[in-house]
């Protein structure tokens, strides 16, 4: 019996109230999983429209063939027990494809009740493309759809007051619903877009920061066959996530009323500054993360649980956490005994015996993933300790060794930006392992300031650092490059 409104008897379809851009795990068994909490348990009668942000997703049709129903499993520690326990989350009612439904997708904008505006499109996704114009072509970046988007419903609405969104971007990016409205901005002077519109940006929609926080691996392909019989149909859109969440937005207090998180007894906190959160969570457990993959995945492990439970990965990553992102640290709102605590229940958070959360699933975008969340940590560290802190940088080695695209024999998978891997395909190509070629390839990529927004190779000693480490990951393999270390 597969999933869908026809076998699902308590399906209902709700007022569609928010958008939202994205439809992969993550929103659909965090953002997704509290508007569906929200309905049942606290009268907030709103559904999604689920917007597929990139022209290649190849989700949406799944979606689609089960009526945008899905089923949520949480697998974790919870109350100090280990429990496992799922739900059917009811609350996406349309999907659309705005690179083939262009005009749907447009026609959202003059639905009355729209309110919400949600997202998640990588770190990489809040850009600005000034290749996307104001046309009746779908534009490319996520930020260029919502302007058209808000342009369509200030046009239509005559720019009434009471017709803004509240947009609530879940992206891992720092101040991402300012940086968000400062693109749409930028868009409406681009396209020579009214003033008017500008003023009614400003002032009619509420762009929040926000933080999110809870590991979503996804589709459960290990053992989707035990997961099938403990629910009792067929769902082809799954979504394992773990018990821990929380969701910090900063917003006006008047969205208390608007978004009953509270009400339905969510871990969402409704704050005035996002940045200790942030700043806590962004760079212990999601640099952790990072820091992680390329690392693990070069020396043969394929999951989280693996590599933190590995005798050599697991005390890496510790010693990363510890003794390098710890006391990169410094903030007066975060006290010391609390980073450590926090960077416990993360280590416990990796540990979940119930959840396989796969290391390829953690390295979309990890060129962005890197500059965002482990290079603030690197160089704090350097302007603190006065030294390079060694285990990040052999890190940032692996990764630049992980976008080869090889681990022994096997093709890796990478997925980034085309211009990420077009750079990358290109140094490698012509690299013949010799330590000079090594030498030159790093130089290129430090010096790249599309991606890390500054020349890396200005910090003394980093370059030489990661040449070495390098060296020995290409010539001796990962597993000796780390004994030396």
């Amino acid at each position: 019996m597969r999933l869908n409104k026809e076998t699902y008897k308590e399906y209902k379809k709700y007022p569609e109230r928010i958008l939202q851009f994205g439809e992969g795990n993550f929103l659909r068994g965090f953002v997704d999983w509290q508007i569906d909490k929200m309905n049942k348990e606290a009268g907030f009668n709103s559904g999604i429209v689920v917007i597929q942000p990139r022209e290649t997703g190849r989700v949406l049709p799944k979606l689609k063939e089960q009526d945008g129903l899905f089923t949520v499993c949480l697998q974790g520690i919870k109350e100090g027990k280990a429990i496992k326990e799922h739900s059917v989350v009811n609350c996406i009612s349309k999907c659309i494809n705005p690179y083939v439904e262009y005009d749907e997708y447009l026609s959202v904008a003059k639905n009355p009740e729209l309110r919400f505006v949600t997202s998640n499109t990588t770190e990489a996704g809040i850009i600005f493309d000034e290749n996307d114009i104001c046309s009746d072509v779908c534009p490319k970046s996520y930020p260029g759809k919502l302007a058209a988007l808000l342009y369509e419903r200030f046009k239509f609405f005559k720019g009434q007051e009471n017709k803004g969104l509240v947009i609530i971007p879940c992206e891992l990016i720092d101040r991402n619903g300012e940086k968000l409205k400062d693109i749409i901005k930028k868009y409406a002077e681009l396209w020579k877009l009214e003033k008017e519109f500008v003023c009614w940006i400003e002032e009619e929609n509420t762009f929040c920061n926000t933080l999110v926080d809870r590991i979503v691996p996804g589709y459960p392909d290990d053992n989707i066959e035990e997961i099938t019989k403990e629910i009792g149909y067929e769902d082809k859109m799954v979504v394992i996530g773990e018990q821990f969440y929380l969701w910090v937005i900063e917003g006006p207090s008047w969205l208390a009323d608007e978004f009953p998180s509270e009400k339905a007894g969510l871990n969402v906190k409704l704050v005035n500054d996002v940045t200790p959160y942030r700043t806590r969570k962004v760079r212990i457990l999601n640099g952790a993360h990072s820091a992680l993959v390329p690392v693990a995945y070069l020396y043969g492990l394929n999951t989280v649980g693996e590599a933190v439970n590995h005798e050599v990965i697991g005390e890496f990553i510790k010693s990363i956490i510890y003794d390098e992102i710890i006391p990169s640290l410094e903030n007066p709102d975060i006290p010391q005994e609390e980073l450590v605590y926090f960077a416990d229940a993360v280590i416990e958070r990796f540990r979940n015996p119930f959840i396989h959360h796969h290391l390829m699933s953690i390295a979309l975008n990890s060129m962005a993933k890197f500059q965002t969340r482990d290079l603030p940590s690197l160089l704090k560290y350097i302007e603190i300790k006065g030294k390079l802190p060694k285990k990040l940088v052999f890190s940032f080695a692996a990764l630049i060794q992980f976008y080869k695209g090889k681990r022994g024999d096997e093709q890796i998978k990478l997925s980034d930006d085309q211009y990420v891997l077009e750079f990358y395909r290109k140094l490698w190509q012509n690299c013949d392992g010799s330590e000079d070629a090594i030498r030159n390839l790093v130089r290129e990529i430090l010096g790249c300031e599309e991606i890390w927004k500054m020349n890396l190779n200005k910090i003394n000693g980093l370059t030489d650092a990661v040449i070495k480490n390098l060296v020995n990951i290409e010539t001796l393999g990962i597993k000796e490059a780390l004994k030396m270390l």
